[in-house]
C-alpha cells in the first residue's frame, strides 16, 4: 500500500536551481515543498556568487583609488577596514537569503528545514527528513528534484584540506579573520582567479598555481594569454603547468611544494586557498539503494534531467558541469515544465561563463579551438577596447572582444571577452546564439554610441573584413 501523496513536487536543496524550480512549479499550480539543511539560497547566495561579488566590488573600488590622478582627482591616504569589508558582503548575502524566504511564502511553498534521505516509494522515492528542530518527517511526493549542489574539492592526502586558519576553500575565504600579506591560490578557474583578484586589490602578494598549461583553462586560449598579462600588470604571479606535490603548515603559514617544467619549487605564504574544482553532494541521499547512477560524484541524467528512477530528477551542480548557478536555474525550470507536460524552454541554450576579476572575463559558446576540433571552418573577428570611445573616456581600455563564426553558414558559434564589466554584455551574444543569429543579423543590429558594447559589433565586422574603427 503506497502512502498518501503530500506534495506534487518535493525539491531537495534551496540553491538557485532548487528554489527557482519550486517557484516555477508553484506558478504551474503544483503543491510544492522544498527541503534545505542550511540556508535558503544555497551556496550561491550565501557562500558563493553573491558575497564574492560584494568583496570584488570593494577590491575594484579600492584599486581605482590608486588611478584617481588619471581622472584629475586626488584622495588623501586611502585605507580600508577589513572587518567592515567582510561584514558588508555578509549583509548582502543575508538580504538575498531573506528575499528567497519571502518568495517561498509568496508562492505558498512549504519550507522544511532539515536533511533529506531518499527511500523507495511510489510514484516517486519518498523522503525521510531529519528535521533541524529534532525528529523525523516522511514526505511522499509525486515527483522529487535533487538540487543538493556541490562543495569544494579537497585532497587531504597532500594537505589540500581547509583548517579555517591557514588553508581555506571559498567558504573560509569569504569570512577571513584577517587580510593575509601573502597567499598561494591553488587553481586558476573562476573561483581561484576571483579570490586572487580581490586579495591582490587589497595589497596581498598572491601567487596562483595552475596544473594545466594556461590560466582559466576553460576559456579561449587568446583570452587566457591576455588575461594573464593583465593580471600580472596588477602584480599577480602565476605558475602554470605546475603540479602541487604537498602543502605543509608551518608556524608562520604554509609551504607549497610544486613541480613545474621538471623543476621543484617551494612557495611560502601566510595562507593557501584551495580552488581545484568541486564534488557533487551525492552522499547520504540513499541514491545507491534506489539504483541511481552516479559518475564521479555527479548524478547521471537524461535530456530532461531524469535519473531513470521513476519520478526522480537531478539539476544543477549535482548533475555535472558547467557548475554555474544560471545553468542550475535553467535546468530546474526546464525540468518542472517537463514534469508538467509542457514543451519546456530550450535546454540546449548556450550557457555563458563569467569571471568577475579585474578585468572581467565572459564567454559563451565554442572557443576557436573547439570549433576547429569539431571540423568547422571558421571566421574569427577581434576588436580591442583601446580604440573604443566609451572605454577610452572611462579609462577602461584593457581587453578585447573575439567572435567565432561558422564560415559556411555565418552562424555565431562562440564569443569571448576580456575587459571592464564584460559580464554585463555577454548576454547579447547568448541571445544571438540562442536565436541562431548569423553575422547578417548582428551586423544589421544598431548598438548604442558611445558604449563599450559597440566593440561587440565591431568584432563581428572584423570577422568579415569590414571593421570600421580600426
Amino acid at each position: 500500500m503506497s502512502m498518501a501523496v503530500d506534495f506534487d513536487l518535493l525539491v531537495i536543496g534551496a540553491g538557485p536551481g532548487g528554489y527557482e524550480a519550486a517557484i516555477r512549479a508553484a506558478q504551474l499550480g503544483m503543491k510544492t515543498a522544498i527541503v534545505e539543511r542550511e540556508l535558503l539560497g544555497g551556496i550561491c547566495l550565501n557562500w558563493g556568487c553573491i558575497p564574492t561579488k560584494a568583496l570584488l566590488k570593494t577590491g575594484e573600488t579600492f584599486e581605482h583609488l590608486s588611478h584617481l590622478k588619471d581622472f584629475g582627482l586626488s584622495v588623501e591616504k586611502a585605507s580600508f577596514d577589513f572587518a567592515k569589508v567582510v561584514e558588508r558582503s555578509r549583509k548582502v548575502a543575508a538580504q538575498l537569503n531573506s528575499g528567497v524566504g519571502y518568495l517561498m511564502k509568496k508562492n505558498k511553498i512549504e519550507v522544511i528545514e532539515g536533511t533529506a534521505r531518499l527511500e523507495k516509494g511510489s510514484p516517486a522515492p519518498k523522503a525521510v527528513i531529519a528535521l533541524k528542530a529534532g525528529g523525523e518527517r516522511t514526505v511522499q511526493a509525486k515527483n522529487v528534484i535533487l538540487a543538493t549542489g556541490a562543495r569544494a574539492r579537497t585532497i587531504p592526502a597532500i594537505g589540500l584540506e581547509p583548517d579555517g586558519e591557514k588553508v581555506w576553500t571559498y567558504r573560509e575565504a569569504l569570512v577571513p579573520k584577517f587580510a593575509p600579506k601573502s597567499m598561494v591560490v591553488i587553481g586558476s578557474g573562476a573561483i581561484g582567479i576571483e579570490f586572487a583578484s580581490f586579495f591582490r586589490a587589497l595589497g596581498s602578494e598572491v601567487t596562483v598555481v595552475e596544473m594545466l598549461d594556461r590560466i582559466v583553462p576553460v576559456e579561449d586560449a587568446e583570452i587566457s594569454a591576455a588575461a594573464q598579462k593583465a593580471f600580472e600588470k596588477r602584480g599577480l604571479k602565476f605558475r602554470v603547468g605546475a603540479k602541487v606535490n604537498k602543502l605543509t603548515k608551518s608556524k608562520t603559514g604554509v609551504s607549497v611544494d610544486i613541480e613545474a617544467g621538471g623543476k621543484a619549487e617551494t612557495l611560502q605564504a601566510e595562507v593557501a586557498i584551495v580552488a581545484i574544482g568541486i564534488v557533487g553532494n551525492v552522499e547520504n541521499l540513499g541514491l545507491e539503494a534506489l539504483g541511481v547512477k552516479v559518475d564521479r560524484t555527479h548524478v547521471v541524467i537524461d535530456e530532461h534531467l531524469s535519473t531513470g528512477v521513476a519520478g526522480l530528477y537531478a539539476i544543477g551542480d549535482i548533475a555535472g558541469p558547467p557548475w554555474l548557478a544560471h545553468k542550475a536555474s535553467h535546468e530546474g525550470i526546464h525540468c518542472v515544465e517537463h514534469i508538467a507536460g509542457l514543451k519546456p524552454s530550450n535546454l540546449s541554450a548556450p550557457i555563458p561563463g563569467c569571471t568577475y576579476s579585474e578585468p572581467q572575463i565572459a564567454s559563451v559558446g565554442l572557443t576557436e579551438a573547439q570549433a576547429k576540433e569539431g571540423g568547422r571552418e571558421v571566421k574569427v573577428g577581434r576588436f580591442p577596447f583601446r580604440v573604443n570611445g566609451k572605454a577610452i573616456a572611462a579609462g577602461a581600455t584593457e581587453g578585447f572582444v573575439k567572435t567565432v563564426f561558422d564560415a559556411k553558414t555565418g552562424a555565431l558559434l562562440g564569443a569571448h571577452m576580456l575587459g571592464h564589466e564584460v559580464t554585463e554584455m555577454i548576454h547579447g551574444f547568448s541571445l544571438a546564439i540562442t536565436m541562431e543569429a548569423t553575422e547578417a543579423e548582428l551586423i544589421g543590429t544598431v548598438f548604442p554610441h558611445p558604449t563599450m558594447s559597440e566593440a561587440m559589433r565591431e568584432s563581428v565586422l572584423d570577422a568579415y573584413g569590414r571593421a570600421i574603427n580600426i
